[in-house]
């Protein structure tokens, strides 16, 4: 009985939540397996290096066939992580975390889609793993920031600086290591039924890289301060990638090691610091959510102190809850301070979902003061979210390209932005592009599946491309947005 009242004052909570944000009036709701097939198209748009063929994104071509090769390395493959054409190696490997759990928490409710989700993880892990083949050294980044960003070109026709960027013994890289590592292990579970030696290759590699993270350990945005800042510097601090190596290394191969790893070294990486983060450079909220799991399963009292902080973290982004670092807009987004605000909506609302899974399976919920969250409730939320990406919001837009009646039509985005190759065969060089940066016409190829970084905190959106914090995508505002699609296409 105490269980089903504590549901009831969440379900009456979440009811003051739609006074505060009412939703737009709008007719038959979302196809979400609509939204999940395009969410996952994207990446393919983003992808560099040779194409397959069976590449979907046809105004794409191959690009940056030599990376690595002044390193005298093949560093080819991967993704560009935005509208840019640098291959920067932190928010890919983060990207690659949260393709993974999507997958391997939602991958079931994927349909058909399943298939061309694991492409996508493999496409980055393929990459990875040349990153990461050499002892003690993590190739890190592949072109030049600044040059890069002085010139609007195709990735087909980039003649900017391909520097290569390593972090070793020497110049130590925890955080973008241990990333790595995350990635490389989360991914090896994907892998373990569908390719057991492939995982296996995973699996060991996510080891050793995590061994160098630990054993040298220092923020690459100190060893490679002038290439990685302030694009992706590690503003947070090494100590929380060592915890999320060490989590996903442990869900992944289930050593003790780990286990005490993670016990042993909580309050020295400081698992309970800003435990309502989370993205390419914190991860202190994924943490605990992650481990959680283990504990709402009866088997891991001893990460209780987890739990706490993920019940803390769930308590933080309630509506009419008060918390300095979490706001929502007058039409009811999560904004946080900081550029590409979509990149916190996708992945929170990606952690509201699973705790609240892991909550159902135990038959728990979240004790926030005088208040109670259900599972029921977390869910909710969490779709209030992406209803509001895909078109229920003030301006009753998308913030998703190709899906919906209106979208963004010019998103900060190099090749969407600029004639195809098939379009347009000459080089367009550097400073050529500029008159298409300028232009205020709709970009010529639709970037189907990209979500961009979103309005502003009062939900207003300029649809242009010099305001990139709005309309720029990026791979890791996507990545946890499949999981999300793929739950709900199956339980809308």
């Amino acid at each position: 009985m105490a269980r089903k009242s504590l549901s009831l004052s969440a379900v009456l909570a979440f009811s003051f939540s739609l006074l505060l944000f009412p939703r737009p009036i709008i007719g038959g709701g979302h196809d979400y397996r609509d939204a999940l097939r395009k969410s996952i198209l994207f990446f393919e748009g983003q992808r560099s290096g040779r194409l397959p063929p069976d590449q979907r994104v046809k105004w794409r071509r191959d690009s940056a066939l030599h990376d690595g090769s002044t390193a005298g390395v093949d560093l080819t493959g991967g993704y560009y992580d935005a509208g840019d054409n640098v291959k920067f190696g932190f928010p890919m490997a983060f990207t690659t975390t949260l393709l993974a759990w999507s997958i391997i928490d939602f991958g079931r409710n994927m349909g058909p889609e399943l298939k061309n989700a694991v492409k996508a993880v493999k496409w980055s892990t393929d990459y990875l793993l040349k990153a990461t083949a050499k002892p003690g050294v993590v190739y890190v980044q592949v072109g030049d920031a600044y040059s890069d960003h002085s010139c609007w070109e195709r990735p087909e026709d980039m003649d900017t600086l391909r520097s290569v960027y390593k972090i070793d013994n020497a110049h130590p890289g925890s955080d973008v290591a241990g990333e790595t590592a995350a990635a490389l292990a989360a991914a090896s579970i994907v892998f373990r039924s569908r390719d057991p030696v492939y995982s296996s290759l995973l699996l060991n590699r996510a080891v050793r890289v995590f061994n160098y993270a630990d054993k040298h350990r220092g923020a690459y945005s100190s060893s490679l301060h002038p290439a990685v800042c302030p694009f992706y510097c590690d503003v947070n601090g090494y100590q929380d990638e060592l915890l999320w190596g060490a989590a996903w290394l442990h869900r992944a191969s289930r050593k003790r090691v780990y286990r005490e790893y993670i016990v042993k070294n909580e309050v020295i990486l400081r698992a309970g610091d800003t435990i309502n983060e989370f993205g390419w450079d914190n991860k202190h909220a994924g943490i605990n959510v992650l481990i959680s799991k283990e504990v709402l399963m009866g088997k891991a009292d001893y990460f209780e102190s987890f739990k706490q902080n993920a019940d803390g973290f769930i308590c933080s982004l309630l509506p009419g809850i008060s918390h300095p670092q979490v706001q929502y807009s007058p039409g009811g987004l999560i904004f946080k301070a900081g550029g590409s605000n979509m990149q916190h909506v996708t992945s929170l609302s990606f952690l509201l979902l699973a705790y609240s899974n892991y909550l159902s399976h135990a038959n728990k919920v979240v004790p926030c003061g005088e208040r109670s969250a259900s599972p029921a409730l977390l869910k909710l939320l969490a779709k209030r979210q992406v209803d509001y990406i895909l078109g229920d919001n003030p301006l009753g837009m998308s913030y998703m390209v190709g899906y919906g009646a209106r979208f963004p039509q010019r998103i900060h985005h190099r090749g969407s932005s600029l004639p195809s190759v098939e379009a347009h065969p000459a080089p367009i060089r550097c400073k050529e592009g500029s008159r298409y940066y300028l232009s205020p016409n709709p970009n010529p190829n639709l970037l189907v599946g990209a979500v961009v970084g979103g309005p502003n905190v009062s939900d207003a959106f300029p649809d242009s491309r010099p305001y990139f914090q709005e309309s720029e995508p990026t791979t890791y505002i996507n990545a946890p947005l499949v999981g999300l699609l793929a739950f709900f296409s199956a339980h809308p």
